[in-house]
């Protein structure tokens, strides 16, 4: 029985002893956990609202310098790593897909994104050589998971921060331990194999990376001695008392160097965590349950709300909280009272002693198992305002500088250079061309589809050869609105080009169809002083000629009188006169014709029938066709409508049809043939006839002249294509000729304002 107690004794001892080992350990690998946490989550707090990391090489460069136990940092969105920290030494981690690589990081990936808090996979070979552990905290943005943000620490760092060492205890082993997610095993990742009947052993588990830590007393050996010791005791006990008194001593005296050795390592462990507690980078508080009263704070507290800790020790953590802020962190610690939650992370706003306002980020913690009673908490804050301030001053420069691009007059946009994907567009779009941000963005080819085709090419030809060399662009086309309008747009546009990103090309398209519209009228009149001014010449030269030849006639008349020798020859001279005079009288009012049609601004023009108006014509010449049996063959359509003048429209087919039929060949009848085409687009109406022809070698720049006549005809005045020709461009059409002798002659009138109606 005595035996046996004393193998009981000494299993308690060395059970102690195997406990307070790894109380130590727990709390420092707890430590290193929360401060891996704090990391995480600064590094979570970059990624802004547009889904992109802000500022990652710095902030990234501070934490690893603040905490030298990491080995490196990432962001991973979407399960890819993106970023990486620093980059030197880690090169194979980058762009890693965790979905695609080995399959235990996809479902270590997935275990955190279930339990929506920081795990740890590892220990695992590492992608950049070496065995460490990765731990990845999910990331979250409105309810939507983002990505990850990790930290990766190498094996042999973590033991040593830990404490793990198994030279450190001459009779004491460690073994770290974790079941493979894929096989069910549990891997073993120390050297030391726990083995042996006598050996004692114990473990605790840490839910963080489902790891487990033993402790095992090895020296099976000093357990055989204290039991043969015992034994010997007791078969010698009268030979041997006063050596058992001795050894009973010796052994008071181990025990009590023992015990305050153990009272030496707990002050130490208690002064050691005391130090971390004070001087750590975040406010930490342990805080009644119950009373809300503060029973611990540390320095970083006191200086976070100006209160001395004293202060702060006669004080309800809800007074610090401001009053907005009050409603709703009742609610959520309600949650954590009943269990619901395990953890509260929340961003809150401070009352601090001067009255001002600070905001923190804040994760509380309770200290009490599932089915115990509320007892304390744990605090942890950490001050975001500068971060929160910093961002409101993003939000509102953004805001400013959003309704900066709407008022200006005109389209801010951004595209890919190399896909012309549309980045960015102002909400001046819906103004210019009716589209919303939302369909321009909607696919990556918009912009190109709606450009105008005959400018297209143009345009993406410059944008895809020239504008990479010169860099910037100053350009107009066309593109269709919403509303199908064409839409003329000046474009200015400069090529960005960051290191490390895709080029870009940043623009405003400026609506210039006004002034296109405008440039367009001011040529039309441009041309049309130009043609007046051709026809005033013209003009001139005609009335110049005629009226001198008949002046020169008159005066010449005028002289033989005075000089006549009898009444009888003066006679003549007068009757000569006559005639002058009524030629002139029909030069005045064949030039007065003409200026009328020259001058005339406003022409009433209205929708005819060019079909029924050839009809007409082909009536009033009915005598003429009949004596010269000509065929005259009608092949315009009854649908066809034309925009003209209905006096300029009888005079132009009266003239054109009676002068095919005039000028028939001798040698077979008249077919005189009326056709409506499409040349380049534009309708075309023509008339052919088989007759003698014109010899336009000669005198094609005659055919539309005043007084020119080609056949001899003594019936031909040479005034009736002059006046056509003038009525033609007074619509804003033109007229054409195309003739061989003895074959036949085509006229050609094409419409400016004309079009078909079905």
């Amino acid at each position: 029985m005595f035996v046996y107690q004393r193998y009981v004794l000494f299993r308690e001892i060395k059970n102690k002893e195997i406990s307070r080992i790894l109380f130590e350990v727990k709390n420092n690998i707890e430590q290193s956990l929360k401060s891996n946490y704090i990391v995480s989550l600064n590094l979570a707090l970059l990624v802004g609202d547009d889904g992109q990391p802000k500022n990652f090489e710095t902030v990234a460069a501070n934490l690893i310098r603040q905490n030298p136990h990491i080995h490196a940092v990432e962001l991973v969105p979407d399960g890819v790593i993106r970023y990486v920290y620093p980059l030197k030494g880690n090169e194979e981690a980058l762009n890693l897909d965790l979905y695609k690589s080995d399959p235990i990081n996809a479902v270590e990936a997935r275990k955190a994104i279930e339990r929506k808090q920081m795990y740890y996979q590892g220990p695992v070979e590492l992608q950049q050589k070496g065995t460490g552990l990765i731990g990845r905290l999910p990331v979250f943005h409105n309810d939507k998971f983002w990505g990850f943000s990790a930290v990766v620490i190498k094996l042999e760092t973590f033991f040593r921060s830990a404490g793990i060492d198994n030279t450190r205890y001459r009779d004491y082993r460690f073994q770290f331990s974790k079941v493979n997610p894929l096989t069910g095993k549990e891997d073993f990742f120390l050297d030391f194999k726990r083995e042996g009947k006598y050996m004692q052993s114990e473990a605790i588990t840490f839910p963080d990376g489902n790891w487990r830590l033993y402790v095992t007393y090895i020296n099976k050996y000093e357990v055989w001695w204290q039991l043969l010791s015992t034994i010997f005791f007791g078969i010698g006990l009268a030979a041997l008392s006063s050596y058992l008194l001795y050894r009973l001593i010796i052994k008071q005296k181990d025990l009590q160097h023992m015990f305050w050795q153990q009272g030496r390592v707990l002050v130490h462990t208690e002064s050691k965590f005391k130090g971390i507690f004070d001087h750590a980078a975040i406010g930490i508080a342990r805080v009644n349950s119950r009373t809300g009263m503060l029973l611990e704070v540390n320095r970083y507290l006191c200086e976070f709300s100006g209160y001395s800790a004293e202060e702060l020790m006669h004080k309800k953590i809800k007074s610090l909280i401001h009053p907005d802020d009050v409603a709703t962190e009742s609610r959520l610690f309600k949650l954590l009272v009943k269990g619901e939650i395990r953890e509260i992370k929340d961003e809150k706003r401070y009352v601090c002693k001067n009255g001002s306002v600070k905001w923190g980020n804040v994760i509380i913690t309770p200290l009490w198992e599932r089915d115990e009673s509320p007892t304390n908490h744990i605090v942890i804050l950490e001050d975001s305002t500068a971060r929160r301030e910093a961002a409101e001053g993003l939000i509102e420069s953004q805001h400013r500088i959003q309704s900066l691009i709407n008022t200006i007059d005109g389209v801010v946009w951004e595209s890919y250079l190399d896909t012309f994907e549309s980045i960015f567009i102002s909400k001046k779009i819906e103004d210019i061309l009716g589209y919303s941000q939302k369909e321009w963005q909607s696919h990556p080819d918009f912009w190109v589809e709606h450009l105008h085709p005959e400018d297209r090419p143009r345009i993406m030809d410059y944008m895809r050869t020239s504008l990479p060399e010169s860099k910037q662009l100053d350009g107009e086309y066309r593109i269709f609105a919403k509303d199908g309008s064409v839409v003329w747009i000046r474009d200015i546009v400069t090529v960005v080009e960051e290191p490390g990103r895709r080029a870009k090309l940043r623009g405003i398209m400026i609506d210039v169809t006004r002034q296109k519209h405008a440039e367009a009228a001011l040529q039309d009149s441009l041309q049309l002083v130009t043609d007046q001014n051709k026809r005033l010449l013209d003009f001139s030269y005609i009335v110049s000629h005629n009226l001198r030849s008949h002046a020169g006639n008159i005066q010449g008349i005028t002289e033989l009188i005075d000089n006549a020798e009898s009444d009888e020859e003066r006679s003549e001279m007068i009757r000569l006169l006559k005639m002058v005079a009524i030629n002139l009288n029909e030069t005045l009012f064949n030039l007065n014709n003409v200026i009328n049609i020259q001058s005339s601004i406003d022409i009433e023009v209205e929708p005819l029938s060019l079909h029924e108006y050839i009809q007409r014509t082909i009536s009033a010449l009915n005598t003429q066709i009949l004596d010269k049996k000509a065929v005259i063959v009608n092949e315009i359509p009854e649908r066809v409508r034309i925009h003209y003048n209905r006096a300029y429209l009888e005079s132009i087919l009266l003239n054109l049809i009676s002068n095919a039929i005039r000028y028939g060949n001798p040698h077979r009848e008249p077919v005189i043939r009326l056709v409506w085409t499409e040349e380049n687009g534009s309708p075309v109406f023509s008339i052919a006839d088989n007759g003698i022809g014109i010899d336009l070698n000669r005198n094609r720049e005659k055919v539309f002249g005043m007084y020119q006549t080609f056949n001899g005809n003594p019936d031909a005045r040479g005034f009736g294509l002059f006046i056509t020709k003038n009525q033609v461009e007074a619509m804003g059409g033109k007229i054409e000729v195309e003739s061989k002798l003895n074959e036949g002659t085509t006229f050609k009138l094409y419409f400016s304002p004309l079009r078909e109606q079905g």
